[in-house]
């Protein structure tokens, strides 16, 4: 290997080191601050044990630097996320009666521990709400198409629409609270009741399973909200013709007719 390559890869480590330092230190930062917008660079840099200079060399300012933090976690729960949405329904239902982990949770969860420190400070209460806001966007387009594939036909659309962010959310909603709790359960067990808690229905809990067509009653909801909604757009749209028809009245001049008056002309 040349000097100069030498030289390069001794440059990208400390570089790499660099980075991974900040990381940490805003991390510790926004647990110090309370608040991620509170966080500045000589804070940051203080922290890390680096120059601002070494800042500057990476980040155009701390704007920059928390985009580029949070684009690399999505990146890589994107990536994982994708191999856990490859998973059929009946590999999941096999992956349950073996009481195994879906497909690639438990690398999933590894990484998120891994970096827990971080990816808790940014999801915790002193975090970035835009940051939950991406994952939730990341995993909803990672997963859709994986949903839609051979589902009931008449519960795409809306019904869909919603159980896809209720499943969603409720998945991210089981790891902020296992943050919140210190990550104390290993990721193999947090995979496991991941991958079943999603089939989980409140009756299950109480030894009185739900005995009804889901799909088949959202729709028959869907279809009553509907109905009431047409109704209610017919009768704003009947209320405001007949304001327009009186505007138009009473601009050229002649006054609205009452109902008993156009009577006595027929």
């Amino acid at each position: 290997m040349s000097k100069e390559a030498v030289a390069e890869q001794k440059c990208d480590r400390r570089s790499l080191r660099s980075q991974r330092l900040l990381r940490q230190a805003l991390a510790r930062e926004i647990g110090a601050t309370g608040d991620l917008s509170s966080v500045t660079v000589a804070g940051l840099t203080d922290c890390a044990g680096l120059t601002r200079r070494t800042f500057y060399s990476h980040y155009k300012d701390i704007p920059d630097f928390i985009e580029q933090v949070e684009a690399s976690i999505l990146d890589e729960v994107g990536r994982h996320v994708l191999a856990i949405s490859a998973s059929t329904l009946d590999d999941l239902y096999r992956n349950i009666h073996e009481l195994e982990p879906a497909s690639g949770s438990v690398e999933l969860l590894s990484y998120l521990k891994k970096d827990g420190e971080l990816i808790g400070a940014l999801l915790g209460p002193g975090g970035d709400p835009a940051f939950i806001e991406k994952l939730l966007e990341l995993v909803r387009a990672c997963v859709r198409h994986r949903m839609e594939t051979g589902i009931f036909p008449d519960a795409l659309g809306t019904f869909f629409d919603y159980y896809l962010d209720s499943v969603i959310t409720s998945e991210l909603g089981v790891i902020k609270r296992w943050f919140q709790t210190g990550l104390k359960e290993a990721p193999e067990t947090m995979a496991r009741i991941m991958t079943v808690i999603a089939f989980v229905r409140p009756g299950d809990l109480y030894g009185k399973p739900i005995d009804i067509n889901v799909p088949e009653y959202g729709m028959k909801l869907l279809g009553k909200s509907a109905a009431r909604d047409l109704r209610s757009v017919l009768e704003v749209l009947a209320a405001s013709n007949v304001g327009l028809q009186a505007s138009s009245l009473s601009s050229s001049g002649v006054e609205p007719r009452s109902k008993a008056d156009a009577k006595d002309t027929i």
